[in-house]
């Protein structure tokens, strides 16, 4: 198998002093004070795991926007870490300070409209302040996360056609119910996102454990989003510390549920795919 590349592990540090938390929203995530991985335990855990490198997403239900631990502690393991960053894309100073990130390290961004301690809110992702920050995106060439749920999927659409040369990773499929099983008419708003070639679909845990309930299954759910979207533009993320489960664990699920898919479209999503969002890991 060819390198495998994780795209969605994170990093909280264990000197609080030195990276106060400041949680977006106000609230810390309970995975963040129950499960805190640093980096050192991070690469760890990775050597353990057989991950030869990582994209690393910057908590921001631990430090907000900001990314010092996250951007410090990929510098330290150049080639094989590479720091995504989050950025108040609505301020005016947003593009300044890619800028500066960029000089300091930064791969790529990530817009966090809600999740594990706040309701999903897409209004940020229809926001024209944000637009100044996805020109610059696409000047450079940074990837850009959105880890958003159904509700912002008409949000994504739009952004994907106004800046065809940003990649767009979706953070978990974007949370797709799948429970219906074939033909997974819920989950079509995924599906109908295939033919704008910009998007990325990341699997993390949460899409291998909701294959596994009711009506759905790897072997009928992974083959039709491949079939649709093309390996090309899906990659493996760990979700750890974040999702239960040591790596090793949560690798060895991840290649249990794509048993369905060929060499060649596990080769893409374990390592090749993530090499093309995240140059610096080649």
């Amino acid at each position: 198998m060819t390198t495998i590349v994780d795209i969605h592990p994170h990093i909280i540090s264990d000197d609080e002093t030195r990276y106060p938390p400041a949680p977006l929203f106000g609230k810390r995530s309970e995975w963040s004070k129950e499960r805190p991985t640093t980096v050192e335990t991070l690469i760890a855990a990775m050597d353990n795991a057989g991950v030869d490198k990582a994209a690393v997403v910057h908590s921001s239900t631990t430090y907000g926007f900001d990314n010092s631990y996250v951007v410090e502690s990929c510098a330290k393991y150049p080639g094989r870490l590479a720091a995504v960053c989050s950025v108040d894309v609505l301020q005016p100073d947003a593009p300044a300070r890619i800028r500066e990130l960029v000089e300091q390290g930064l791969s790529g961004l990530r817009l966090f409209t809600g999740g594990s301690t706040k309701e999903f809110d897409p209004s940020e992702l229809e926001d024209p302040r944000s637009y100044p920050a996805w020109e610059l995106c696409a000047e450079l060439g940074l990837t850009m996360c959105i880890q958003t749920g159904p509700i912002g999927l008409p949000q994504v659409t739009a952004l994907a056609k106004s800046f065809p040369k940003v990649k767009i990773i979706l953070d978990h499929l974007g949370r797709p119910i799948v429970a219906d099983g074939v033909p997974y008419a819920k989950a079509q708003s995924l599906l109908d996102l295939a033919p704008l070639e910009n998007i990325y679909l990341k699997l993390t845990p949460r899409i291998f454990d909701d294959v596994q309930k009711e009506k759905a299954s790897a072997a009928t759910f992974f083959p039709r989003v491949a079939e649709a979207f093309g390996a090309q533009r899906m990659a493996w993320g760990s979700n750890f510390p974040t999702s239960p489960g040591t790596l090793p664990e949560i690798v060895a699920a991840a290649q249990a549920g794509l048993a369905c898919l060929s060499d060649e479209d596990r080769e893409w999503i374990f390592g090749k795919t993530a090499k093309q969002l995240y140059p610096v890991l080649l």
